[in-house]
Parts: structure tokens; C-alpha cells; sequence
């Protein structure tokens, strides 16, 4: 028997973190291994490792898709992988940590280098730019939610924004929520990258994007989500080329992680984005918005489509959160067109869980009881919006359930925009229903679709042989 220590993270910390803890400590029951598992979800980190665990462990695996402190585990071998990998084949990943290589922090003698540690962790399952956006959506994520639902709010109270209260609530979302969403997207990004000496030059990075007067775009210019995503990564490589680069005695390190590294570092960011980076991808962002706000209502159906299948096909991984971050990108704007998007793209997204809990309860003898026992946390998950909710049943039939839940949540996505059904809150599922416009319509699309999704995957699924005794 090994015993094994393990820490798994997912952007948002809702569902792939605990599922991720249930697969591997179920994979260990079943090897005959012991197993202790630290989540690190939204509420932070929980079931906490200790040092002596730490120090018996045969083995380390952290299942993440953002940062994860790992100095703690110096000396131990430590495999490094993603959240749907420990989701899909746990047993295997108590495997291969027995023959990971030991892990030695950065700057350490023998540690592995940027390169090459971005190269070790693509081969385990998880690219490290990847690795680094998501710590910076993690972070980002409670500002985009709340400010959103704030924005939502006020919008509620008064149309028009007269009131007091909805003047309040304007500025506590959309006047500062939505305003600091992109520099702390940027700031997290460069931390990842860098650790805390790149935080400063992303942050401001970041802000500098957002502000279109200080490179001459426009008082109305910025650089969105996608220019916090540049200063990010451009602030995370500067500093940890400069921390490569300057070379100082060992009695100042802490004088070059406070000053030396923050102050270049800032400054080399702040002018490539007034200079070189701001405008231009500024331009972008206007250019894509502008198309975005002038499509025709057959361009509706497909962008409300493409979005449905983008949301349905990784459940929260990479395309879906590509899909669902272009979508709040856009409702900082305010216009009905961006609303109809982001309705679109929150139906499509409760889709999956609610179709394979109706699957499940139409045809129970095509699931497991370990299935069907998933479906009635499926429909909760549904219906608040977690399209991780699906995992589950996708992880045992990838090919019947994938296919049939992007067929439905690509109805939804059309259907909605069919509709012109607006939302003005990011995320909340049910719980933002009375801000919807059109909310009843807004129904439809969704059980229309979670009905074409759960109908196809029933047609496809094969009943389960019970093996006589």
C-alpha cells in the first residue's frame, strides 16, 4: 500500500475540485492505497495537508487548473495534471505519481527552469499558459458575478438608473466590479507566472488597458478582457526574464523582489501598453463589439448556436469558459444585443446537467445507481448554472452524451437569441431569473433544449447488462 497526498483546484472551485477529490479517493479505495486529498475551492482551502502528511507521502499529485503553492512539497515526487484527468482516470494518476520526478522549487539547485517546467506540465495534461489564465479567471470570477448581479439590480429598481439605490448599485457594479475585473485578471495572470514581484505590473497593465485616454484610443476605449489577458502574460515573462537576468547578493534578494523587479517591471509594462499594446487592441475590441452589436437575426441563430456548442463540449474546461468570458467581455457594454448573448450563453450552460438528469430519469436502467444517484445533483447544478454538473455521465460515455448535450445546448443557444431574451446578470441560473427579460421564454429555450439533449442520449445509450450471480 502507497500512500499518496493529494490537492485539486478548479478556476472556479464549484464542482471539477470535489469531483476531482471523490475520483481519486474512490481510485484509492479501490487500489488498496491511502489517500488524503486537500481541496482548494471556492471558500479556499479545505481539508488542509499537513506537514507530517506531506513528509509520509510516497507520492504528490496536484489535479489543478490554476496556481497551487507547491514549495511545500520540496523533495517529494509530485506529478502535476489537471482537474478532468483526475476526473477521468484517477487510478491511473496514482499510478504515474510513483514514477514522477522530484520536485524542486524554482530557483532551487536542480529545479526546473520556465520552459522547462511549462513543457512538464503540457506532458502531464495541463499547458501552463493555460494553467496561468485560469488563476487569473479564478480570481477575477467573484468581481464578474457580483458586479454583475449588481449591474442587474439596478437596472431592476430603474430602468433609467434616477434612483438613489439604483445609482448605488450602478456604482458598486459597473463603476467599480466591472472596472477592476480586467487589472485583477492581469495581476493574477502575471502572479502565476512570476509569483508576487509581477503582480504590480499586471495590475497596472491591466488598469492601463481599461482606460482609453491614457493612449489616445478614446474616453470610451479599452482594451477589455482580452488586453488584461496581454499585460498578464507580457507582465508574468517581463519579470521573470528580469528576475533571470538581474543578478544581485543573496543579502539583497528581498530589495530585489520589493523594488528592483516591481519598479522595472511596472515600467516596462505601463509603456508597452500606452505605446505599442493599448491602441491597437483596443481597436480589436471595438471592432469586434461593434459587428457583435450589428448582427442580423440569422447571425443570431448561429452565434447563439456556436455559443451552445462551445458551452456544452468541455463542461467548463477551455472552450467553455472562452465562450462564457466573451459574453460577460461584452455585457459591460449595456446593450440589449450583448443581454441577448449572455442569455444565450447561461441557457446553453444549464443545459447539459438537466438533460442527463431527465435521460437518467426516463430511462433508468441505461445509468448505474452511481449514476442515477448523480442526476438528482444534476438537476440542482443545472438549474444554477454549473454545466460541470454533466461530468459524471460524460467521463463514462464521452460519445453518446458529448454529441447529444451540444445538440441541446445548441438549441438553447439559438433559441434564446430567437427569442431576444435578455440577461444582464453573469452568472446565478435560477436565482437571477426575475432580472431576465422574457424569463418565460427564456423557460422554453431551456427545456426545449435539455429535452432534444436528454431525448438523444437516450436513443443512444444501451441498456445496462446486470451479470447474473
Amino acid at each position: 500500500m502507497a500512500k499518496f497526498v493529494a490537492v485539486t483546484a478548479c478556476p472556479t472551485g464549484i464542482a471539477h475540485t470535489f469531483m476531482a477529490q471523490e475520483a481519486l479517493l474512490q481510485a484509492g479505495k479501490k487500489l488498496g492505497h491511502d489517500v488524503r486529498v486537500e481541496t482548494q475551492g471556492a471558500l479556499g482551502a479545505e481539508d488542509a495537508l499537513t506537514d507530517a502528511e506531506i513528509r509520509e507521502a510516497d507520492a504528490v499529485i496536484v489535479a489543478a487548473d490554476k496556481q497551487v503553492d507547491l514549495d511545500r512539497f520540496r523533495g517529494k515526487r509530485l506529478l502535476q495534471t489537471s482537474v478532468s484527468a483526475a476526473i477521468k482516470e484517477p487510478e491511473k494518476l496514482l499510478e504515474d505519481a510513483l514514477r514522477a520526478p522530484t520536485f524542486e522549487p524554482a530557483g532551487s539547485p536542480g529545479a526546473l527552469d520556465e520552459i522547462q517546467s511549462a513543457k512538464h506540465a503540457r506532458n502531464q495534461g495541463t499547458p501552463a499558459v493555460y494553467r496561468h489564465l485560469m488563476n487569473g479567471v479564478s480570481h477575477m470570477l467573484p468581481l464578474v458575478i457580483a458586479g454583475g448581479i449588481f449591474i442587474a439590480l439596478s437596472t431592476a429598481i430603474d430602468i433609467n438608473g434616477q434612483s438613489s439605490l439604483a445609482q448605488a448599485f450602478d456604482n458598486i457594479g459597473g463603476g467599480s466590479a466591472f472596472k477592476l475585473f480586467v487589472p485583477v485578471l492581469a495581476a493574477f495572470i502575471a502572479q502565476s507566472i512570476a509569483d508576487r514581484a509581477a503582480f504590480a505590473a499586471g495590475l497596472i497593465g491591466g488598469w492601463i488597458g481599461t482606460q482609453g485616454t491614457m493612449y489616445h484610443a478614446g474616453p470610451n476605449a479599452s482594451a477589455g478582457y482580452l488586453g488584461g489577458i496581454i499585460a498578464g502574460f507580457v507582465a508574468g515573462y517581463v519579470t521573470l526574464g528580469l528576475k533571470k537576468w538581474i543578478r544581485v547578493p543573496r543579502s539583497l534578494e528581498g530589495i530585489k523582489t520589493v523594488l528592483i523587479l516591481p519598479v522595472l517591471s511596472v515600467g516596462i509594462v505601463g509603456l508597452l501598453m500606452i505605446y505599442v499594446l493599448g491602441h491597437p487592441v483596443a481597436a480589436l475590441m471595438g471592432a469586434l463589439s461593434s459587428g457583435l452589436m450589428h448582427i442580423g437575426a440569422s447571425a443570431s441563430l448561429g452565434l447563439g448556436a456556436l455559443l451552445g456548442l462551445m458551452m456544452a463540449f468541455d463542461m467548463g474546461g477551455p472552450f467553455n469558459k472562452v465562450a462564457y468570458f466573451f459574453a460577460v467581455g461584452l455585457l459591460a457594454t449595456k446593450t440589449p444585443e450583448a443581454e441577448m448573448i449572455m442569455a444565450a450563453v447561461m441557457g446553453a450552460g444549464m443545459v447539459p446537467p438537466l438533460a442527463m438528469a431527465i435521460s437518467a430519469f426516463a430511462a433508468p436502467r441505461k445509468y448505474s445507481q452511481e449514476e442515477r444517484d448523480a442526476a438528482k445533483a444534476a438537476v440542482i447544478l443545472g438549474a444554477c448554472f454549473i454545466t460541470e454538473g454533466a461530468i459524471p455521465f460524460a467521463t463514462r460515455d464521452p460519445l453518446r452524451v458529448i454529441p447529444s448535450i451540444m445538440a441541446g445546448s445548441a438549441v438553447t443557444g439559438a433559441l434564446s437569441m430567437l427569442f431576444h431574451v435578455t440577461n444582464p446578470a453573469p452568472h446565478g441560473g435560477i436565482f437571477v431569473f426575475p432580472l431576465i427579460g422574457h424569463w418565460y421564454l427564456f423557460v422554453v429555450a431551456i427545456l426545449v433544449g435539455a429535452g432534444v439533449g436528454a431525448a438523444m442520449v437516450t436513443a443512444l445509450k444501451r441498456e445496462i447488462q446486470v451479470q447474473s450471480a
